[in-house]
């Protein structure tokens, strides 16, 4: 029976527009309901025990809305409690990490493979063992990047410190003889144009955001809860920081104007 309940959408802050875009473009009858954890952002350098717990925080919150999906556009937050939301949650789960990683395997044609992302994504070699479950012959290549979620947070993502900020962190990516990488963060795909511009015309690369979009199509198509006819989807928007700050930002990024409310979970009050 098709479903109007909303998808669920998470992230630690701004990141995670890339995958409401993709599901805009690719659900335009989805409802949607996104939260940014703006006010402990960033996540990626923080204990996975204290991510998860964040990370359940915004979950119980998105349950509470009645979703019938929660996406984790978040590889710190995918890598940290995935598994454990399964076991959680009644509603489906997703995450980044496995969408990403079928991408790149797709894309590849040297079989070596570049994955930059924060801190916690890249110590739990979570892209790594995942495209090795589907193919153990690639080459994987890892690189922790984590000032550039900064970059986009602080809504510098075109500066002149960005530009040399993502050239100094992508130089021994350089080296690696990679024709593929993965952006490891749902924040890097909005310094895409420089990281592309550093890495070369010869290395395609990945964002997860249109392959999870994808994933979350057919998840619900399965379970019979793709939405039916909805010309005016509502699209709700929800901070635990600066509302009138998001709705700037984030409108930018979508290329729409949206509305933000506050929402106050757990300790979000501090940093």
């Amino acid at each position: 029976m098709a479903s109007r309940k909303p998808i669920g959408v998470l992230d630690s802050g701004f990141g995670g527009l890339t995958v409401v875009g993709e599901l805009i473009r690719q659900l335009p009858q989805e409802n949607i309901i996104y939260v940014g954890d703006n006010q402990r952002c960033p996540y990626g350098s923080r204990d996975p025990e204290e991510v998860r717990r964040f990370l359940f925080e915004i979950m119980d919150f998105l349950v509470e809305q009645d979703v019938k999906m929660i996406i984790i556009a978040c590889n710190t937050a995918t890598a940290a409690g995935l598994e454990a939301a399964h076991q959680r949650y009644s509603v489906p789960v997703i995450g980044v990490i496995t969408p990403g990683s079928r991408a790149a395997i797709s894309a590849t044609k040297s079989g070596r493979v570049g994955v930059i992302g924060t801190d916690v994504t890249i110590q739990s070699d979570a892209y790594r063992r995942e495209m090795h479950r589907i193919n153990p012959r690639l080459d994987v290549v890892n690189r922790a990047c984590p000032p550039f979620v900064r970059l986009v947070e602080e809504d510098i993502a075109e500066s002149e410190e960005a530009r040399e900020m993502i050239a100094t962190y992508l130089q021994p990516m350089q080296k690696e003889n990679i024709d593929t990488l993965i952006l490891g963060c749902t924040h890097y795909p909005l310094l895409a144009p420089m990281i592309g511009g550093v890495m070369g015309e010869s290395v395609q690369l990945i964002n997860s955001a249109e392959e999870t979009a994808r994933e979350a199509s057919t998840v619900l198509s399965v379970i019979h809860k793709l939405s039916d006819q909805n010309p005016h989807p509502d699209y709700q928007f929800y901070t635990t920081g600066d509302p009138e700050w998001f709705a700037a930002v984030g409108s930018r990024w979508l290329k729409r104007p949206i509305r933000v409310d506050s929402v106050t979970l757990g300790d979000s009050d501090t940093v």
